[in-house]
């Protein structure tokens, strides 16, 4: 028992006597080390005490698709890095293939008693996903925010990039560099982020190619994966329709864009320009550096975990969407179209 007080008092930052104190439920301890202590005993995988086992306010649940495209590890340190500043412990749980689902992870954290889940990327993005759940989530009395993804059926704060405004950023970059034929390499299309940008770059091609808005989607829009496999194969089919710039909707199928390009002898940028979406950590440092639209990922995490301590501090956000402004860096991978580039 000492050894476990230490342990306990040490991961806390606080002294032996108070990890008692609260143990043995004893009044005197400041809210704030309450939780600490309380906090320290989940990361430490030590039971709490049965007439404890409620006052977990201190972790908050962090439900995220995968690991794999940096984009959600970056998230994921914005949002655990602001949760530890206002003193809670995040609880990072991933989706894997054939591992456990949102659903299960969703019990798991509850069975936790966490004080509330921020959702990444999950079935509320998925425009055939059943929202009941959210509403089960709701009734149960754990408040949630959701990130990347809109559904008008479920009541919570969500927060999302402008991903209409993120295409037209890409789509006027390369028109300006004389592109008239520019496809979009993105995920399945029941995905709300991905029917946004489909909106957003149809609209584009439309207004500054004069395209009627039919051919674009059915010859300049491809759908894949949100891989770098993915990537490449809808970039293949796009090269193959004369296409001389490529707009993804990830850094990653970005990745696989340039890869498509060069199998077919191409050239990136010289003869094929492409244009990733988020930004992610290191990507400034591929080959060649990738002309991206960069995510708001600090100010998104940051709302959201904002957002979901208003929830449990009784004081709810409205019931709304939080649109935040991506921004086009322009790096190494466009360049002027190749018939522009004869032309001079």
């Amino acid at each position: 028992m000492t050894t476990r007080l230490a342990d306990i008092a040490a991961q806390a930052g606080v002294s032996e006597a108070t990890v008692s104190r609260v143990l043995n439920g004893k009044p005197g301890v400041a809210a704030t080390t309450r939780q600490s202590v309380l906090a320290a005993l989940d990361v430490l995988g030590y039971e709490r005490p049965v007439r404890l086992r409620q006052r977990s306010e201190g972790l908050v649940g962090l439900i995220t698709p995968e690991l794999e495209n940096p984009i959600f590890p970056a998230l994921a340190q914005v949002i655990g890095q602001a949760l530890t500043r206002q003193g809670y412990t995040p609880v990072l749980a991933t989706q894997t293939p054939g591992g456990s689902t949102e659903d299960e992870l969703t019990e798991m954290l509850v069975d936790r008693g966490v004080a509330g889940i921020i959702y990444v990327s999950g079935l509320h993005a998925d425009t055939t996903a059943d929202m009941q759940r959210y509403e089960r989530l709701r009734a149960q009395g754990v408040p949630y925010v959701l990130v990347d993804g809109f559904s008008p059926k479920v009541e919570a704060p969500f927060i999302s990039p402008d991903d209409r405004a993120a295409m037209t950023l890409a789509v006027t970059h390369l028109v300006s560099l004389g592109h008239t034929r520019i496809g979009l390499a993105l995920g399945p299309k029941r995905f709300v982020p991905v029917q946004r940008k489909i909106e957003g770059f149809v609209r584009a091609v439309q207004e500054q190619l004069g395209m009627p808005a039919e051919r674009v989607e059915t010859e300049l829009v491809q759908h894949s994966l949100y891989t770098l496999e993915g990537g490449q194969a809808a970039a293949t089919a796009l090269i193959d329709r004369d296409c001389t710039a490529v707009v993804c909707a990830s850094d990653m199928m970005a990745l696989g864009a340039i890869r498509a390009a060069r199998q077919r002898g191409l050239e990136v940028p010289r003869d094929v320009s492409v244009v990733g979406f988020d930004d992610s950590p290191l990507i400034a440092f591929t080959d060649p550096p990738l002309t991206t639209v960069r995510k708001p990922v600090p100010a998104m995490g940051q709302a959201a975990v904002r957002t979901l301590l208003e929830e449990i501090g009784g004081t709810p956000a409205p019931h709304s969407e939080f649109v935040f402004m991506p921004e086009l860096v322009v790096r190494g991978s466009t360049a002027s179209a190749p018939h522009a580039l004869r032309a001079s």
